[in-house]
Order: C-alpha cells, then structure tokens, then sequence
C-alpha cells in the first residue's frame, strides 16, 4: 500500500468504542431491578409506538445516545416508520408527519425534559389534557419521567450504544 493508500484507509476507520464509566446496574442491582420494575408500570396502557416516540424525543434533548440506540431499534421492532423516527428531532416543522394526539405527547415529552425553561406551560398541559384522558395522560407522565431518569444513567455513566437488540429488557 502506498501512503496516501494508508492514509485514506486509516481516515475511513471509524472511531475507538469508548467503555463505559460506570457498569451503574452491576453496582446498584436494587436500583436496576426498581427502575425496571418503573419502566413497567409506566408503560402499561400507552401504545409501543407513541411511547417509543416519547422516549426517543427525551433522549434526543437529554443526548443520551445508549437510549437513542435502543428506542429506535424499539420503537422500528413496534412498527414504526424510520422517516416518523429520522424526522422527530424537528417535528415542529414536519407536524403532518404525526397525529394531534403525538403531537401533543411531543410537546408534553419536552416541556418535562427541559424544566430548566420553567414549569410545564398551562398550553402544553391542556394541550395533552384534551387527547388523553386523566388515565391515559398519568401513565404519560410516568413515561416521561422514567425515560428521562434512565437518560440521566446512561448520560452520566458513558453507556455505549449500539449492542441493544429490540425487546432485551422486556
């Protein structure tokens, strides 16, 4: 190989896998197995898709790319479109991509997320109040929550995607 063949071949690799920080579940087992337990109970009643849409959105706020691994390949594994997927991150202008209802948890999703712009606006929560019913619009918030407590581990341990297989942890 020449140079510049070595060259181009090394600039084509791609980029080391970084271990994780912290192997969080192995240290506390009884906060996994409680977050997991969580993640169940906040996931009964809403529909795979929606919920994986809601889940998607908050890791992509929260950047946290071990739960964007794994929420795409759920939310694909649900039935979900990869255009519905690749277009979440700007929603705001591809609305007709979604129905009112997803619109709705959307909006609900981020103003949960980013707290740090104020309380959860009286528009969004009425916004999400008029598709869900009292029920329905808990287990929603429930939802949102967990995922944005499971972001905060995978964010601050360094937890590597890609290795996920859909429905792993069912």
């Amino acid at each position: 190989m020449t140079t510049n063949e070595n060259i181009t071949a090394a600039s084509d690799a791609f980029a080391p896998e970084e271990a994780p920080r912290l192997e969080w579940a192995k240290h506390a087992p009884e906060v996994w197995k409680a977050m997991l337990r969580l993640e169940k109970a906040a996931n009964q009643g809403l529909d795979p898709k929606l919920r994986e849409l809601v889940k998607i959105r908050a890791s992509q706020l929260n950047h946290c790319a071990f739960c964007l691994d794994m929420h795409t390949k759920d939310a694909l594994a649900a039935g979900e479109s990869v255009e519905r997927i690749v277009q979440l991150s700007a929603w705001e202008e591809s609305r007709h991509f979604y129905t009112e209802r997803e619109l709705a948890a959307i909006e609900l999703t981020e103003a949960v997320t980013v707290l740090t712009d104020g309380f959860v606006p009286d528009e969004v929560y009425g916004k999400a109040a008029k598709y869900f019913d009292e029920a329905e619009l808990a287990q929603l918030i429930a939802a949102i929550t967990v995922i944005n407590a499971w972001n905060r581990f995978g964010v601050t341990c360094r937890l590597t995607p890609g290795h996920y297989t859909p429905g792993q942890h069912a």
